[in-house]
């Protein structure tokens, strides 16, 4: 029987409702898994963290520590499957994000990154992000958002005590990003193109995008990081004008939680049968 190790995130990388959701969505995509007959165990990032890491045919990786990713990718692990990989999902951190997104063309806010000390901004070239007092979103620059103080919008006047108050949680970069005009949408996908749904953050269902469009800028960007099992935002300028604001490895899929699992365990169980090592 074909082992599979389902490795849940670290509570903190799963703030307030994201940590029940998190942990569904890893669970009902290892009970499709278990179901197509693969013998499912569990283990925790602080356990790939610590070196106890079961051994498998699949790990279903939701880690998402930087400790837990280079750990992972140190021990190695030989012919087994991994979704996704510890490379991408380092890929997702915000300093890698910014450079892997721009350097592969996806349509991105223009982003500087920063240092949190003090007078860091002196050589930021704040210019480029407003010509007046736009909002600005000042995001931590490493993991993704812990709880809501990870990501602020200000203005010009408010980017030095917003990285103060980064730097006294012990945050050292953080990124700085233009903001985009127009709706939010919120999409998840599967590497394959199986799956893909996106809803507008704010539940308006007047909301329009083009979806073709939508599509070529998430899977393009999922692409660009290694990315097999995804989800993000997307600001809406105009409906053929997607700009990908945000990207994550393994979200919750919550709204579509069933048929997401569905269709990540039969890409799963599809591409492993078929020999691939994406």
């Amino acid at each position: 029987m074909k082992r599979l190790v389902a490795l849940y995130r670290r509570p903190s990388y799963s703030p307030l409702q994201h940590r029940t959701n998190d942990t569904a969505i890893l669970e009902a995509t290892a009970a499709e898994l278990s179901h197509a007959g693969w013998d499912v165990t569990g283990a925790t990032e602080s356990d790939v963290e610590g070196g106890r890491l079961p051994g498998a045919d699949l790990y279903l990786n939701m880690c998402q520590g930087t400790k837990a990713s280079e750990r992972l990718s140190a021990v190695g692990v030989g012919s087994a499957r991994v979704v996704n990989r510890p490379e991408s999902v380092l890929n997702c951190h915000r300093q890698r994000l910014v450079e892997t997104l721009v350097t592969a063309g996806v349509p991105f806010p223009k982003t500087l990154l920063a240092r949190t000390t003090p007078g860091a901004t002196t050589g930021v070239p704040i210019d480029l992000l407003t010509t007046d007092h736009d909002p600005i979103w000042v995001k931590r620059g490493d993991v993704h958002a812990e709880r809501a103080e990870d990501v602020v919008v200000t203005d010009r006047d408010g980017i030095d005590e917003t990285l103060a108050a980064f730097a006294r949680r012990g945050i050292q970069w953080a990124a700085l990003q233009a903001n985009v005009p127009g709706p939010i949408v919120k999409f998840y996908g599967v590497a394959d193109g199986r799956f893909f749904r996106w809803y507008s953050a704010t539940g308006d269902a007047s909301v329009k995008a083009d979806e073709a469009r939508l599509r070529e800028v998430a899977f393009g960007a999922a692409q660009a990081l290694g990315l097999e099992v995804f989800g993000g935002d997307v600001a809406l300028p105009a409906p053929d004008r997607p700009v990908l604001i945000d990207l994550n490895d393994w979200p919750s899929f919550a709204p579509f939680r069933a048929d997401a699992a569905r269709a990540i365990a039969g890409y799963v169980h599809d591409t492993f049968r078929n020999g691939a090592r994406v």
